[in-house]
């Protein structure tokens, strides 16, 4: 049966977002209609309503959420209705090259809902990141539903989501930060401030946070930065080789993605030491490097996708991280919304006001 719920879509670029009457199908072979409960506002969905992702208008904004399964396909044997679930974007496949080599974090083929959520109309909506979930319930395929202890506040469960889970695991996974290590964070924002929590847990010695804005150097403190860096007073590069005898960095990582921060995180590790991108650049963007700096510099330079995270093994350790006292999650929720205030919070975004907005329904 479908059902008719609220939800925010995006109609054109750069125009402003609001709450329309969308119709939900039932799940199809594989898939699962799911209530949600809380979504983080992300700025990669306002990368969706400039149309910085794609043209695909209407979008169906909102993917960082959690919520409860309402119902489920034929098919699907792991996941049942009541099941508390965290909506995540990378549903592996199991049968790519990536999976069939035993990393299914990189998986090629991941996997979306096919039946399609649309307008009254009848208007097929693009999904931000296959989920759609600033909306009363959404559509997905089972294998973006994890489930986690329902004892999780949902607002903070969803934020694993997308973003926490981007910056952490650009440092636990993608950097491969162990103990003792030195870690410098290019830009101090939600994916930021996930990137230094990840590098405290790991077992960083020390924590430099770099950024331009005083107030998120000051939550990165707070999230277990040891030192910070204003780059708008002072040249970023010789800051963090001032904090490490000269050297740099053995880990630095890009929370903005801009090829002028890139080159700052390239230039502030130690030789052998890597540089990590996490920060989402516009496909306008172009760097330009000395080919034997990088060869000379020596160490790796990666990109991070959703922090090379595996939603099944990481999102339940994480969550269980969070209920023991031992990752303060919640730290990332700065205010909670109505569905009807996304697009002030996206102001406020942009501002640099929030870590991050929690859409709660």
């Amino acid at each position: 049966m479908t059902q008719r719920v609220r939800a925010v879509v995006a109609r054109g670029r750069g125009a402003a977002v609001g709450v329309e009457t969308i119709l939900v199908p039932d799940p199809g072979p594989g898939e699962a209609v799911v209530r949600v409960q809380a979504c983080g506002v992300c700025h990669t969905d306002l990368h969706y309503r400039e149309g910085g992702i794609d043209d695909g208008f209407p979008f169906l904004l909102g993917h960082e959420a959690a919520g409860v399964v309402e119902r489920v396909g034929d098919g699907v044997v792991d996941l049942e209705p009541g099941d508390f679930v965290i909506l995540n974007w990378r549903a592996v496949c199991g049968t790519c090259r990536a999976c069939r080599r035993g990393r299914p974090w990189y998986c090629f083929a991941t996997h979306n809902a096919k039946r399609r959520m649309t307008l009254e109309d009848g208007t097929e909506l693009s999904p931000a990141l296959g989920i759609g979930a600033f909306a009363e319930k959404t559509l997905v395929h089972a294998g973006q539903c994890t489930k986690v202890d329902p004892r999780a506040e949902p607002a903070v469960a969803g934020l694993l989501g997308c973003g926490v889970m981007a910056g952490l695991g650009a440092a636990v996974n993608t950097g491969d930060v162990g103990r003792g290590d030195t870690v410098a964070v290019i830009g101090c924002g939600g994916v930021g401030g996930a990137a230094i929590m990840g590098a405290r847990l790991a077992g960083a010695a020390r924590i430099i946070a770099v950024d331009i804005d005083a107030r998120k150097l000051e939550t990165a403190t707070v999230l277990g930065a040891t030192h910070t860096v204003d780059a708008k007073t002072t040249d970023a590069v010789e800051a963090i080789r001032g904090l490490t005898d000269g050297f740099g960095a053995d880990v630095v990582i890009d929370a903005v993605g801009r090829p002028e921060t890139f080159k700052q995180a390239f230039e502030a590790r130690d030789l052998a030491g890597t540089a990590v991108l996490v920060g989402v650049p516009t496909p306008d963007m172009k760097l330009e490097l000395p080919l034997i700096d990088v060869f000379s510099r020596g160490g790796a330079v990666k990109s991070s996708w959703y922090g090379d995270c595996l939603p099944s093994r990481d999102f339940p350790l994480l969550i269980d991280l969070y209920l023991q006292g031992r990752l303060d999650l919640a730290a990332f929720v700065t205010e909670t919304i109505p569905l009807d205030g996304v697009e002030d919070a996206f102001a406020r975004m942009e501002r640099g006001e929030v870590l991050r907005s929690v859409v709660i329904l």
